[in-house]
């Protein structure tokens, strides 16, 4: 996918393209893309860690809120997008005018927005969403791949927005050091 490219827009050729990109960028995909990564590559051949925040592996059968459903419609109709201003509509706390030009320094035009214009369309909000059949028995996979999940406590980060780290980063960056600190990495 090239940039304003609609057409090459699925969740394989994204992952595809992604995992060409994780050979030399750490980096953050969201849950969509991060997660299938992991399942791939396993916890221990390419990831020492993984922490999930708002986010998982839907297969068109969660029912998503309103106005989630409103902002894959929204999305559609776009033929450019203001992300800071999207990105104030996901934190509860008044962003300052500064970190709204940084989350847009990266889409400076149309050009440069088409992944966040579509990529709304690639959540399966239905079962016959092309996405769900990439996701589906992902869970399972994962389950063996990731073993320490299921025995991990799990934190709740309250009063915050979609964008956890934008209104409570303190509070994750403590769950992290703790996560870290009870995980150690073994010895090789």
């Amino acid at each position: 996918m090239t940039p304003g490219d609609f057409s090459a827009a699925d969740l394989v050729t994204t992952f595809n393209w992604i995992m060409t990109l994780t050979r030399t960028l750490p980096r953050d995909w969201g849950s969509l893309i991060g997660l299938q990564l992991v399942g791939i590559n396993g916890i221990d051949n390419r990831f020492a860690r993984v922490v999930v925040g708002n986010g998982g592996l839907p297969i068109g059968d969660t029912k998503f809120s309103d106005a989630f459903i409103t902002w894959q419609k929204f999305a559609s109709e776009q033929a450019k997008i203001d992300v800071g201003f999207v990105i104030t509509h996901g934190v509860k706390r008044k962003m300052k005018f500064e970190e709204l030009t940084a989350y847009n320094a990266p889409f400076r035009n149309e050009k440069y927005q088409a992944g966040a214009l579509i990529f709304p369309q690639l959540v399966p909000t239905r079962h016959d969403d092309p996405s769900s059949r990439y996701n589906l028995g992902v869970d399972k996979s994962q389950q063996m791949m990731i073993p320490g999940a299921k025995n991990q406590p799990h934190a709740t980060v309250t009063q915050a927005g979609h964008y956890l780290q934008e209104d409570k980063p303190h509070e994750i960056v403590e769950h992290l050091i703790k996560f870290i600190e009870n995980n150690p990495l073994p010895s090789k």
